[in-house]
């Protein structure tokens, strides 16, 4: 499935490619990496590069969250490949200053207090959207397979349960892939 056919005829100005990778190492944490690239289709004058040609990246970042089984970073890093000024790739020296985050509910405020506004660049946190969630597609089915096979009776509830509309407690799905945790809706619904 796709968005429809546009019925208006238009030209493409900007493209931004993100890509991002989950790795897991042999020391027991993560490494989750981004890479973020932003291209103009025409080339325009820039006083610290001289020209940004058509199709070269105006903004090139890669951001590295090493994190351990409880999503908390061990250690950031950013790198700024291509900015518009030579002074972008400064502000990466902050990213450091996620080490000790732990990723969940809240977390973009901590993020924007440590590395928001003059403190960090906007595209390489606009990378840590994206990172986070390929942190928890990364890690959360590991463990969430490991776990099921070292305590299959344990009772604990799935890390994945009511984090989404899948994965409501009531839902289907739950239902199918998680029944002894399944409640029907009124029954979730006392427990709000």
């Amino acid at each position: 499935m796709s968005l429809s056919k546009p019925s208006v005829k238009r030209e493409l100005i900007h493209r931004r490619h993100i890509e991002c990778h989950g790795y897991r190492r042999e020391d027991g944490l993560w490494d989750i990496e981004g890479h973020l690239r932003d291209t103009k289709t025409y080339s325009f004058p820039n006083h610290d590069r001289g020209e940004v040609k058509s199709g070269e990246a105006v903004h090139e970042m890669w951001l590295r969250l090493t994190v351990d089984d409880n999503l908390v970073i061990r250690k950031a890093e950013a790198v700024t490949g291509n900015g518009p000024f030579r002074i972008c790739n400064n502000a990466n020296d902050r990213f450091h200053e996620l080490e000790g985050v732990r990723i969940k509910s809240g977390w973009r405020r901590k993020m924007t207090q440590r590395i928001g506004g003059v403190n960090g660049c906007t595209h390489v946190r606009e990378l840590l959207g994206p990172v986070a969630t390929t942190a928890f597609q990364t890690i959360y089915p590991i463990k969430a397979r490991e776990s099921r096979q070292a305590n299959s009776n344990s009772g604990t509830s799935p890390r994945l349960l009511e984090t989404c509309h899948a994965y409501a407690r009531h839902s289907a799905v739950v239902k199918r892939l998680l029944p002894t945790h399944h409640q029907p809706k009124n029954e979730s619904a006392k427990d709000s």
